[in-house]
């Protein structure tokens, strides 16, 4: 049987690991519009990204509060109870990532930390407002990311009508280089902070921490944990965002970029944990659907839709079944 120090070091390895993960998952958010509009080469892009995502992600903790202390109990969590949502997402993030599907990481992982939690403690330990919370940012975010890129696409349509199409694509390849910066920052903020959440989470259970405050350390690992993995790249899924959904020129990738990160950025002021994943193709399939309806791939929208459906069942289920099978081999 393993003692609770060996369970706590195996919890915070598999948890940057997670974070790594989510970064190379997940890269594809911060850079598909500006790889796919050949504004930045991939290279740039990651770079970019990578430092961008980096910075992010050590500009705040309110998201890693609703995550650790928000969503169970944490005095009924275990080490077992974590470190079994962090193997179910984990295994999730690398399946999706295989099939090129960009699924949200971060319901992935709060799905699955409510499904140990059950598994651990029953029902009695979930947050009810905690839920809802999240529940509200996987159902609206979606709708508001939509809106907003169509919006914002038909005000630059607008505003530009009697700009020539050179003269728009060059004035928005300078600006989109801000954008997808301005992306990647979003994307740090938010989808790192899930990580400290947890790790913090299993600090307060450990009983190295009294009260849920997230540690420097902690803090600082996250952020080099999701800016290597985003260095590291996630292709197959940037080719479906960036390239399968819809076709993107400078001026698209601009709007899909400020608007996805604005939304992003929001939540996480306010400690709102969204999937960024679904935030950016909602968005692109907004501004997709201000051209003409049939600028959008919906059949591929569909199946990005099908895996943001399935995604929070499975990993439920996959995290119950882990931690009943770990409760029962370690105690």
């Amino acid at each position: 049987m393993l003692d609770a120090g060996t369970l706590l070091i195996l919890v915070i390895a598999l948890a940057l690991i997670f974070d790594f993960i989510n970064g190379f998952h997940d890269t594809a958010n911060a850079i598909a519009t500006s790889v796919s509009t050949r504004v930045l080469s991939p290279k740039t892009a990651i770079v970019m990204a990578s430092i961008m995502n980096l910075v992010g992600a050590m500009s705040g903790t309110a998201v890693a509060k609703t995550v650790g202390a928000g969503l169970v109990d944490p005095a009924s969590v275990t080490q077992l109870t974590i470190l079994s949502a962090l193997i179910a997402a984990t295994l999730w993030d690398l399946l999706t990532w295989y099939y090129g599907l960009p699924t949200s990481s971060s319901h992935a992982m709060l799905s699955s930390l409510i499904g140990a939690a059950i598994a651990s403690a029953g029902t009695g330990v979930i947050i009810g407002a905690g839920v809802v919370k999240i529940l509200m940012g996987l159902v609206f975010s979606p709708i508001v990311g939509f809106g907003l890129g169509y919006l914002a696409m038909t005000a630059i349509a607008v505003a530009f009508r009697n700009t020539t199409p050179s003269a728009v694509n060059n004035t928005f390849k300078r600006l989109q280089i801000m954008s997808a910066a301005y992306i990647a920052f979003s994307h740090g903020n938010n989808d790192a902070q899930k990580t400290m959440g947890i790790i913090t989470m299993a600090l307060v259970s450990y009983g190295a921490l009294t009260s849920f405050v997230v540690p420097l350390w902690v803090i600082f690992a996250c952020a080099l944990a999701i800016s290597f993995g985003t260095a590291a790249g996630g292709w197959r899924i940037i080719k479906t965002l960036g390239v399968k959904l819809a076709p993107l020129r400078p001026v698209n990738g601009f709007a899909v970029d400020s608007v996805a990160a604005t939304v992003i950025e929001i939540a996480s002021r306010i400690g709102l944990p969204l999937s960024t994943t679904h935030v950016i193709s909602s968005t692109i399939m907004g501004v997709g659907s201000s051209q003409r309806l049939s600028a959008v791939r919906w059949a591929v929208g569909g199946n990005i839709i099908l895996a943001w459906v399935i995604t929070i069942p499975i990993c439920m289920i996959l995290s119950w079944a882990i931690c009943s099978v770990l409760h029962l081999m370690l105690g």
